[in-house]
């Protein structure tokens, strides 16, 4: 299996603990984890040309991942 860049976990390792608990407790959260892990792979995907897509769509991808993450932040520094 091929590494896919750009994990919570990588982006964030400080929070890695943080973020198990908030997984468990919080179900926004994990709503939100799993929807970047999601968006994360495609971009990946995408990237590596395992499934191609057209430039835009790539990259209205990437806002959506970046917009996730900003809030994914913003939780774990609440």
């Amino acid at each position: 299996m091929s590494h896919t860049p750009h994990e919570l976990t990588e982006e964030f390792p400080e929070l890695a603990d943080k973020m198990h608990a908030l997984k468990q407790s919080n179900a926004h959260f994990a709503k939100l984890a799993d929807e970047y892990h999601e968006v994360n792979r495609q971009v990946h995907r995408a990237e590596t040309n395992i499934e191609p897509m057209e430039q835009l769509a790539e990259e209205q991808l990437r806002k959506q991942r970046a917009a996730l993450k900003d809030e994914i932040y913003a939780l774990l520094s609440a």
